[in-house]
């Protein structure tokens, strides 16, 4: 039986091991199906504090689960697949058969950004590929930028973007988008934006250069294939958080993120949420830390609170 089981080993889940293992709860971690998270595919983190020159994403997660080690924090590999939260101790399978018994849960289990699957794409993930604005585009100034989407974030990002792109290129799969109108006439009112619709990107180039210098586009309407040259590449066409072994038992939004109930709680007293599982708007490392340093806190506060 364990104190605490976390689920999920990027920011959240790390920054919430690290607070729970100084506790002396001895904190179990799954590390889930993309240990160290979305950071383990970033190249350069320039706005993690404290990091005066920046850091490697893949170095910084791994300095934080070594950190929560050397506190007492236990790491295994895999990931939770079925969950009975209807009953305490929480009962989890695992993918490798395996079941687990804790008091207490922190699900800090992200949401994996939806990608076009390229041929090319994952490739390039870190090298001019990105599906974060606020985390990459500054490494764009002055360069040429595509955004694909056609929702508000992509909107969003695109009118981020502008700040240090020369030009961003929207590129949309037909002429109507879903984005809200005010989002939709901002992006459309700033004239470093061009927008390409009725068009999908066919592949990324160039893998054999090792960083992004372009893309093939197809027109839907004439069927016509042509390159256009570009120096950053962003996916915004949505995240989908981890949630699916909670379906029917947490409350999740209609999107699957975890509706909070203050705090770091969720509908179930003992279960906690860190993370990108249940932060759609801001998604960054430093925002992420810190929702597991809550809910680190939570759990010890009520297992302080039940005599253990």
């Amino acid at each position: 039986m364990d104190n605490v089981i976390i689920l999920g080993s990027g920011c959240a889940g790390n920054t919430a091991a690290i607070y729970a293992a100084r506790a002396n709860l001895k904190p179990v971690v799954l590390e889930g199906h993309e240990p160290g998270g979305q950071l383990s595919i970033t190249t350069e983190v320039e706005n993690f504090p404290g990091f005066v020159g920046g850091v490697q994403g893949p170095q910084l997660v791994e300095n934080m689960k070594q950190q929560a080690i050397r506190f007492g924090a236990e790491y295994r590999a895999g990931r939770a697949v079925k969950a009975d939260l209807s009953k305490r101790p929480f009962r989890l399978e695992l993918d490798d058969g395996m079941a687990l018994e804790t008091r207490t849960l922190i699900v800090a289990t992200g949401a994996s950004a939806r990608w076009l699957n390229l041929p090319n794409e994952q490739k390039l993930i870190g090298h001019g590929v990105s599906s974060c604005a606020t985390c990459d585009g500054f490494f764009h100034r002055e360069k040429l930028i595509m955004v694909v989407g056609g929702g508000d974030s992509a909107m969003e990002e695109a009118n981020f973007l502008t700040r240090f792109g020369s030009k961003v290129m929207m590129v949309h799969r037909s002429e109507n988008f879903r984005a809200s109108k005010i989002m939709l006439d901002r992006a459309r009112s700033n004239p470093k934006i061009e927008f390409i619709t009725n068009s999908i990107v066919e592949d990324i180039f160039d893998v054999s250069k090792g960083y992004v210098t372009g893309v093939q586009l197809k027109n839907l309407v004439t069927g016509e294939s042509y390159t256009r040259g570009v120096d950053g590449f962003f996916v915004a066409i949505g995240h989908i958080p981890n949630t699916k072994p909670f379906i029917g038992q947490l409350d999740l939004d209609e999107d699957g993120y975890i509706v909070s109930h203050g705090g770091a709680r969720t509908n179930i007293t003992g279960v906690f949420h860190a993370g990108d599982v249940q932060d759609r708007k801001y998604r960054q490392a430093i925002t992420a830390s810190a929702a597991g340093c809550m809910a680190a806190l939570e759990a010890e506060r009520f297992l302080e609170s039940e005599g253990h």
